[in-house]
């Protein structure tokens, strides 16, 4: 990397004095009219003539508190189910309608709610009304669907509870220990056993009791006719007819806890211990909330909070720890989760977190930790508005939650009249040291039984599912009788903003993107070296340079620098990819100029300090075993490093513990040299700012920067391997197993790339792909599959892969490899070639929607040697690509036969099926594979 600068850093110049602090962000109100139809649907429409697209956001009042008993789950379970069939609509098809033109498609259940949303270009907003209206009018759910689709919630439970290091803690645990007589006890995502009791009647019962237009509401955002959608809500919604029975209604209550809990489980998949307290919160809507959220910012936000401050970066004892505020229409709670720090104890790190708490009721904040914690807040509210989506998803949560679409800007109002001693009166309130429930999350004994966990409490009330009267059961209509879809309106045309590029007398690049429909601003400054040029056994070197950007300068400490930077309402983020690094901030845009002013500080005079250094190695060899025991992380590292062998390209990015371990100051140094002088760096500025101000900007604080005049050598070009390799790694215990197949691919710069983009969508790119219709949705294998072409600016691969139930993952990896095959054996339909040429340019559409997606996307292009403006180029690339030319990349870069196929799981399930499919598998247990070796071993 970069050559060493190291005793040059005391005589640098102290950057200019710091700016008065700006105003604390001004949240927009959101526009929107209301008005409810005769049936009692609420309807609310944001008009948005800014976006070529619309967002339609349909929220019910049921959520997981509202399943029946013996059901837990059933709510998230009926959401899956929602995508199938109606009368009128195909299975699927609602993908078909969204994801198929350019737009996406996605649901959630929340304990309170269940919503489902999309995103379209603006002239398909009837057919998806239609289609809303059709779902809620008329479901069909077949038994193979349904079987089908309970599966996939499985393989969800599996890869998000059982798989996922501490899985159980947040999703099962921490509700069941909370809560003693509310139903928010069982958790949303319920249990294996509950889903399999789960019927087909059931189901229909659910459907006419909670899914009808009077508990319901439905947010239309973005780019449309006011006439014109008051029209087709009425034609749609208004046939339905309101049902006669009263909707049921959760009634239980929570008392507050009077005495204090402890609880102590022993789990699989735990690399290191784990405290979790958790304290009861009112219901949203009351009026200490506001206090409460400035309360949890002071305690958790960011690297400048109390608990961070103090148990991971001074005192070394977690290795991480957050605090949510879990707030809801109901009693909520706040989770406090912190995961020890290598060679600490539970006891050390619970004690700590104690201390802090204690802190917090015994003395008031501080007026800058007040003032940071309401700027964070307030920012956070302008990216959440930043899109017709994230406004629409704003005024939905705060009818059903609160009760008034208004709520969050009521809400956000209180929190800056929030005083220092309403922190202290809800800390002394709502963080008694008698209403915690705490949690001793440690790892599995050897040899000791599993044990039960802790169970839902047998005094949570629940009420049997009880079917309305004369429920009809729906078929599907015969061609004849099928409604057509509604005709497409005319298109809107969208926007794709030109990129504006300067150079300062000393080399810096500066891009500017404009956009100014919100007042934010993301800088990024990206430097062209990275992981690429890790030495030999040593990978995680650019990782840990760029991590200690934020670890002290010549005038800042680690601690002054995210301070300053939480007191402008963002944290700086830093980071290496394998041809870059970067380090970047969003905030609004009259806090711009002090924020380029820390960033520039962290970039220019970093001074990589000892100390710093073996806290950020400590901190990254903790996050390196977390991850490595994720059976999903753990194939793809696996899958790199037998691809590209001993080359840097196949090590990990941010390190194992032993390279990790290996790394020295002087290799830090070095990659901080090469990434960082103003000729090989360009400073990007996306959203509320004019090329002339970006470029005032930037030479106040970055004309004085002085080239170094060093040229980094040239790295080889990483030559992924062309033979095959199937490699089981055992995993005992674990969940589910992580199944990746990766082959060598192109570079970025390839004729041959939107080919080759395009040929990958069809394989696994959405939710509409070959491998997730194979995977998922025809088999129920899965939570999802996906593949990804990964170019950078040197070299490229192809990577696909599924989570899938340990017995399994040998169907999976012959359904990844017969994909592969047939898409460069069989022709692409045209039909096909269209709807994943329309995925391509809606999600780019998406992408620039943001001042931190747009920053992103002009940095990797950059990064990967394209022209500034190649975004501008996008859409025509991915529209005009010949079919013959996808054809050829198809058939050219997706062969399986030269794939390196991992699976990380229990081997004990799948190693015999895996081995007679594929007699060469390489079998290599967890505790003795290598990932900083070619051979893995």
């Amino acid at each position: 990397m970069r050559r060493i600068l190291p005793l040059l850093l005391a005589t640098i110049a102290a950057p200019a004095l710091a700016e008065p602090p700006p105003p604390l962000p001004a949240v927009k109100p959101i526009a929107f009219t209301e008005r409810t139809l005769a049936n009692g649907l609420r309807v609310y429409a944001i008009r948005d003539t800014a976006t070529p697209n619309v967002s339609v956001q349909m929220w019910y009042d049921v959520g997981g508190r509202d399943d029946p008993r013996g059901r837990s789950g059933f709510a998230h379970l009926f959401e899956h189910l929602m995508f199938k069939a109606t009368r009128n609509l195909h299975a699927e098809q609602f993908d078909r309608l969204t994801e198929d033109v350019g737009g996406y498609n996605n649901a959630s259940t929340g304990d309170d709610y269940t919503n489902y949303f999309e995103v379209v270009p603006a002239n398909h907003l009837q057919r998806l009304l239609f289609a809303e209206a059709d779902r809620m009018a008329s479901l069909i759910v077949d038994p193979a669907g349904f079987a089908s689709e309970r599966d996939v919630v499985k393989e969800e439970f599996r890869q998000s509870v059982l798989a996922r290091p501490y899985g159980k803690l947040d999703s099962l645990y921490l509700p069941a220990l909370a809560y003693q007589h509310h139903p928010y006890a069982r958790g949303v995502i319920g249990s294996i056993a509950n889903l399999d009791a789960a019927t087909i009647d059931d189901v229909r019962a659910f459907h006419a009791t909670y899914y009808r237009p009077d508990n319901a509401i439905l947010v239309v955002a973005g780019n449309f006719d006011p006439a014109a959608l008051d029209r087709w809500v009425d034609q749609y919604f208004a046939p339905i007819k309101r049902p006669d029975q009263p909707i049921p209604r959760v009634a239980a209550t929570e008392p507050v806890r009077t005495a204090p809990v402890a609880v102590t489980v022993h789990e699989p998949n735990t690399p290191l211990p784990a405290i979790a307290l958790s304290y009861p919160l009112p219901p949203d809507r009351t009026a200490d909330m506001p206090a409460l959220m400035v309360m949890q910012a002071i305690l958790a936000r960011g690297e400048s909070s109390r608990l961070h401050e103090s148990l991971v970066y001074r005192a070394g004892l977690a290795q991480s720890v957050d605090a949510t505020l879990d707030s809801r229409a109901g009693p909520g709670k706040l989770d406090i989760i912190a995961i020890a720090a290598g060679g600490k104890t539970a006891d050390a790190v619970e004690q700590a977190l104690r201390g802090e708490i204690a802190r917090m009721r015994n003395a008031p904040v501080s007026a800058a930790e007040l003032a940071e914690a309401k700027t964070e807040i307030l920012t956070d509210a302008l990216k959440a508005m930043e899109t017709a989506e994230g406004r629409a998803r704003v005024i939905a949560s705060s009818v059903l939650i609160d009760g008034d679409p208004r709520a969050t800007e009521r809400q956000l109002e209180a929190v800056r009249a929030v005083t220092v001693a309403d922190v202290q009166r809800v800390a002394r309130t709502w963080l008694a040291d008698d209403r915690v429930a705490a949690i001793r999350y440690l790892p599995a004994a050897e040899g000791a039984a599993p044990e039960a966990g802790i169970a839902v409490a047998a005094t949570v009330e629940t009420r049997p599912l009880v079917a309305p009267r004369d429920i009809a059961v729906v078929t599907a209509a015969s061609d004849a009788e099928r409604v057509p879809l509604p005709p497409l309106g005319p298109v809107v045309a969208g926007h794709v903003p030109t990129p504006s590029a300067t150079r300062l007398a000393n080399g810096l690049t500066v891009v500017t993107v404009e956009r100014h429909d919100v007042p934010l601003v993301t800088a990024r400054l990206i430097g062209t070296a990275g992981a690429a040029r890790d030495a030999t056994g040593k990978a995680g070197t650019a990782s840990l340079a760029a991590t200690l950007l934020t670890r002290g300068t010549a005038t800042r400490s680690a601690t002054e620098i995210a301070r300053a930077a939480e007191a402008l309402g963002a944290s700086i983020d830093t980071g290496a990819g394998r041809e870059g690094s970067a380090i970047g901030i969003t905030v609004a845009t009259p806090a711009l100029s002090p924020a380029l002013d820390i960033l520039a500080d962290a970039a220019r005079h970093a001074t990589l300090a000892p100390a710093e250094l073996e806290r950020a190695r400590a901190q990254a060899i903790d996050a390196t075993q977390v991850t490595l025991t994720d059976p999903m992380e753990l194939a793809g590292l696996a899958a790199d490093r037998a691809l590209f062998g001993a080359s840097a390209y196949g090590g990990a990015v941010d390190g194992t513990p032993a390279s990790l371990k290996a790394i020295t100051r002087g290799d830090v140094q070095r990659a901080y040299a090469a990434a960082w002088s103003p000729d090989r760096a360009t400073l990007i500025l996306t959203g509320d700012i004019t090329p002339a101000a970006a470029k005032a900007l930037a030479e106040r604080w970055f004309g004085d920067w002085r080239a170094d005049g060093a040229t980094p050598a040239a790295l080889p070009t990483p030559v992924p391997m062309a033979r095959p390799r199937t490699i089981a790694i055992d995993l005992p215990d674990a969940g589910q197993a992580g199944v990746v197949v990766s082959r060598g691919a192109i570079a970025r710069g390839d004729g041959r790339y939107y080919p080759a983009l395009i040929a990958n969508t069809v394989l696994g790119g959405g939710y509409t792909s070959r491998l997730n219709q194979e995977i998922r949705i025809k088999r129920g294998l899965s939570y999802g599959a996906r593949s990804d072409l990964h170019a950078d600016r040197d070299t490229g691969w192809i990577s696909a892969g599924a989570s899938t139930k340990n017995a399994s993952a040998p169907e999976v990896v012959g359904l990844i490899a017969g994909e592969m095959q047939r898409l460069g054996t069989a022709p692409i339909t045209a039909s096909e070639l269209e709807t994943r040429r329309s995925v391509l340019i809606g999600g780019f559409g998406r992408q620039i929607e943001r001042t931190a997606g747009l920053a992103t996307l002009v940095a990797n292009q950059l990064l990967d040697g394209l022209p500034v403006d190649e975004m501008t180029r996008y859409t025509a690339q991915v529209r005009d690509t010949p079919t013959a030319a996808v054809q050829r990349a198809a058939a050219t870069l997706f062969d399986p036969a030269a794939t390196v196929t991992v699976v990380v799981g229990d081997a004990r399930q799948f190693g015999d099926a895996l081995r007679k499919a594929r007699p060469a598998t390489e079998t290599i247990p967890a505790t003795a594979l290598n990932l900083d070796s070619a051979t893995l071993r």
